[in-house]
């Protein structure tokens, strides 16, 4: 009978943790359902190709050929990560003329860089540091139709994005010639490859735009071409090369095209490729510099002996790339579901990784809105980080992650002295910022201090997917070095013999630097990161360090109302009376959800705190990671229909078009932290956390959430 009893508990406690046999998701099938297709010119709806380092967006024909239309919509961007610009410094403005000193109790002086009002030589400084460098939009390829063809007189238009193999087919009539266009991304080079079909013989057009320097444009200034030029640097029969000038940046384009086809200028900065035959095949590839044999003075890309890859050899190598994308990572398949939603959420879930893939998955963070089109001047936000890429070892793409974080060793000693100015030791990581590690001056960014535990996180996902001493060896360093900056800004309060947290703009930005004390998120995030960083300590060989386990006992718990509500910070009293308090991010419930439950927390108050945020929080406020961290809030809670519901709530900011974009609103119409977030909410709505004992804990157990998963990894 005791054998019979263990047989049944087995069974349950295999059932309870997801892992009973089931059949194989047909991931083909999964994928090609969600392909999106377009049958109009429609703004918010672009498709793009990429690969981490480069992407492609383009317009209902194949190509970008009419980039005006959708300047203001998701943008028709042809971004890198290394494309970068500046505009001239005749003044010689220098980043120290952007600081300015604070006194937050800790002992010392603290210099942070800071936007500046009053006009003069800091305000200028600080001016130019926000807006240099900016990325670059490196130029327009679309087709060239001819004079006066406007988007109206396209019609049956289709076409599809086949995201199992990366590519976007074209179809569309234009004055009784039918056009098929197919658009391709290489994916191990900043290189795009189309063939278009048409009697019309259409050429292809390559348009060159200036930058605009905006906080948030499509980086196309078409009134500049005084300030920039493009040059034939060498030309034959079925290739040319393009040299590119704007002030101090120099990148090149080269072209290869297979049948007869001429290339020409056409006006400054604008070149046409006019083909002789029915098809027009080409492959495009951008480039900072050369690799190969000299030619004119002008080191190669490629020499006629190694010649860019065909369109074939490109499509070819897109779907091999892609096909193992999709197989070898996990699969959430909602399929079996009744609930109406599943489908939607199903559709949100399959987008997102491919957008993810192409836009935030390179050798730097990512920006906001991707590269796609340019966010607070192109710029990177560390704070972000997590949001676009925890997903990615959860998902089995840890692969990803570790190549991002490998930017965070170049820009060491950028945040080593970000934290020698403000006294401490360690490491601060930047804010807002560039491939340079330079920190963009801001009177919030540079407060914030909840990207710091992020490297630790990161890591630790890195590491949890591929437990090893090489990855412990690879990012140990940069763990100690940040945790030692974590300590030092924690300050001791004697009278109350507790650790806080002060002098700090928390996630909820609308909170004071100078009056904020113990925001929640901060507090249990330096609890988790600091505990994280000893087991770092542990794997290595190397012995706790006695001080910080001292801070991790005596941190501040979470404080709290006369209601048991977690208020937004310890000085906060108003937190629900006041409407600063109950807008932009509902930072207190990612105390539980992106973190786990911890001793700084009752689950019963959180509890409490959900409930009154689900019902009374200014939910047009808030922004697109809001949804998932709700959801995740809910799932380690122990409300599962308050999860679903977050992630397909009916707001604004959690809208995704067409494309699978997380529309914000008219500025951000795409928002790519919100697809990260709601990723990483699904992996633990389905395969929980360390020590969960229930299947699928996100999702109601009441028969309508059948979801089928393989190779989730669970959360901590």
């Amino acid at each position: 009978m005791k054998k019979v009893f263990h047989s049944l508990l087995a069974a349950f406690v295999l059932t309870a943790c997801g892992s009973e046999k089931q059949a194989p998701i047909d991931r083909e099938a999964l994928v090609a359902r969600n392909n999106p297709q377009v049958s109009s010119f429609d703004s918010l709806a672009s498709l793009s190709v990429g690969n981490g380092e480069f992407a492609f967006t383009v317009d209902a024909t194949g190509l970008q050929t009419f980039p005006a239309m959708y300047s203001k919509g998701v943008p028709l961007g042809t971004q890198s990560q290394w494309g970068w610009h500046s505009f001239a410094n005749p003044k010689g403005y220098k980043h120290e003329e952007t600081l300015k000193s604070f006194d937050f109790g800790r002992g010392h002086e603290e210099l942070y860089a800071c936007q500046f009002k009053e006009p003069g030589r800091q305000k200028e400084s600080s001016d130019w540091f926000r807006v240099n460098p900016h990325r670059l939009h490196l130029g327009i390829i679309g087709l060239e139709l001819g004079e006066g063809v406007k988007a109206s007189d396209i019609t049956e238009i289709q076409q599809t994005l086949n995201m199992w193999k990366g590519e976007i087919t074209s179809h569309f009539m234009l004055n009784g010639n039918a056009f098929d266009v197919q658009t391709v991304c290489h994916p191990n080079q900043d290189m795009i490859s189309a063939c278009v079909t048409s009697r019309a013989h259409a050429g292809v057009n390559l348009r060159f735009p200036y930058p605009i320097g905006g906080h948030a444009d499509d980086a196309c200034n078409w009134n500049a071409n005084d300030k920039h030029s493009t040059t034939i640097v060498r030309q034959d029969a079925q290739s040319a090369l393009l040299k590119r000038v704007l002030d101090e940046t120099t990148y090149y384009v080269t072209l290869r095209w297979e049948g007869k086809a001429n290339l020409a200028e056409k006006s400054k900065n604008y070149f046409v490729l006019t083909p002789e035959e029915d098809m027009l095949a080409f492959s495009c590839l951008f480039t900072p510099n050369f690799q190969g044999t000299v030619f004119e003075s002008e080191p190669a890309v490629y020499a006629d002996d190694k010649a860019l890859p065909a369109f074939t050899e490109t499509a070819a190598a897109s779907a091999t790339y892609w096909t193992d994308f999709w197989k070898n990572g996990a699969a959430v398949d909602f399929s079996h579901c009744t609930d109406p939603r599943a489908k939607e959420l199903e559709r949100r879930v399959l987008l997102s990784q491919y957008l993810l893939a192409i836009q935030s998955a390179g050798s730097v963070p990512p920006q906001e809105t991707g590269l796609t089109y340019n966010s607070w001047f192109g710029k990177f936000h560390l704070e972000m980080i997590w949001w676009h890429q925890a997903w990615q070892p959860l998902w089995g793409h840890a692969n990803l992650l570790d190549r991002t974080l490998g930017w965070y060793e170049t820009v060491e000693p950028v945040a080593r002295e970000i934290a020698r100015r403000q006294g401490f030791p360690g490491v601060r990581w930047m804010k807002m910022t560039d491939p340079s590690g330079t920190e963009a001056p801001s009177n919030v960014g540079s407060f914030l201090i909840w990207q710091q535990p992020h490297f630790i996180y990161l890591a630790e996902l890195v590491y949890r997917a591929n437990p090893s001493d090489e990855v412990i060896k690879k990012y140990n360093r940069l763990v100690q070095e940040t945790a030692e900056f974590m300590y030092a800004f924690a300050t001791y309060d004697e009278f109350h013999g507790r650790f806080i947290l002060k002098g700090a703009i928390p996630a909820q930005e609308t909170l004071r630097a100078a009056t904020t004390i113990n925001p929640p998120f901060e507090l249990s995030y330096w609890h988790f990161a600091m505990q994280t960083a000893q087991k770092w300590r542990e794997r290595a060989g190397e012995k706790r360090n006695l001080e910080w386990d001292e801070m991790i006992d005596k941190l501040s718990p979470l404080a709290y109302n006369e209601d048991h509500l977690y208020l937004a910070s310890e000085d906060a009293v108003d937190t629900y009376k006041d409407i600063r308090f109950t807008s932009d991010h509902m930072a207190v419930l990612g105390s539980v959800g992106i973190l786990p439950m911890n001793k700084l927390i009752r689950d019963d108050y959180m509890k409490n705190t959900l409930h009154w945020v689900w019902d009374n929080w200014n939910w047009g406020k808030t922004w697109g990671w809001d949804y998932p961290m709700t959801a995740m809030n809910a799932t380690r809670l122990g409300e599962p229909e308050k999860a679903v519901g977050a992630l397909l709530m009916d707001k604004r900011t959690n809208t995704y078009l067409q494309n699978g974009h997380n529309y914000q609103d008219g500025r951000l119409r795409c928002y790519l932290p919100g697809n990260g977030g709601l990723l990483t909410a699904v992996a633990l709505m389905c395969a929980g956390w360390d020590g969960c004992q229930v299947k699928n804990p996100g999702f109601p157990q009441d028969g309508t959430w059948d979801v089928r998963w393989e190779g989730l990894k669970p959360m901590p």
